[in-house]
């Protein structure tokens, strides 16, 4: 039986899109964030880093989302990726790779100094936020803006990232086209609410939402 450890708001959420989607039997144990956004304690029983997705099966325990997403497509939903080989695949591969790689990074600084001006001291706060902004304009926010055009490219030229054919990629990439939304980072993107609109309204993706509770980017 897979084990899925579940931590609310986080990645782990694609991963029980993807056992929905291949309609396969997993348990779930749930994990809650403490008063600073972290991940329990908990979790580094299961893993040493204590962080989430994590998952169990019969070759043991698997850490990381593209690890695990292309362990679960590998051993038990082939469909969900294009055959080595074919063009297709090639693009598969760099939005498994780049969801995490290239688009996370900005969306993660953009977090840490949405943080910092919430959560320094009063006294201090105007040269927190000032450097915060600055951060900002130079290296997050043109990041960000750069990855939601080529989402969107790449969007009006297929309906999923890989081409004509829904595929675990498009599972990877949502967390990033998610919380960019949440961030505020995608602006007037026609292509892109479209196509989130699609994947919040896969029954699977209805039913992983059921599973493993409140998710604040859906």
């Amino acid at each position: 039986m897979i084990t899925v450890h579940h931590l609310d708001n986080s990645r782990s959420q694609r991963v029980l899109w993807l056992l929905e989607e291949l309609n396969l039997t997993y348990d779930i144990k749930f994990y809650k964030r403490d008063q600073g956004m972290l991940a329990p304690p908990e979790l580094k029983a299961v893993h040493p880093l204590g962080k989430s997705p994590v998952i169990t099966d019969v070759p043991g325990t698997i850490a990381e989302s593209g690890a695990i997403i292309d362990y679960l497509v590998s051993a038990y939903g082939p469909q969900l990726a294009p055959p080595v080989g074919m063009p297709e695949r090639l693009r598969y591969n760099y939005w498994m790779y780049a969801a995490e790689g290239s688009f996370m990074q900005p969306l993660v600084l953009k977090l840490i100094t949405t943080e910092i001006r919430k959560r320094v001291p009063f006294f201090i706060r105007p040269i927190a936020s000032g450097i915060a902004s600055a951060i900002d304009k130079r290296l997050v926010d043109p990041n960000i803006a750069a990855n939601a055009a080529l989402w969107e490219s790449a969007l009006a030229e297929f309906p999923w990232f890989v081409g004509e054919t829904f595929t675990a990629a498009d599972i990877m990439m949502s967390f990033p086209l998610e919380a960019a939304r949440s961030r505020g980072g995608l602006g007037d993107k026609p292509h892109i609410k479209a196509w989130l609109e699609t994947i919040h309204a896969r029954p699977a993706y209805r039913r992983a939402l059921e599973r493993g509770g409140a998710y604040v980017y859906a």
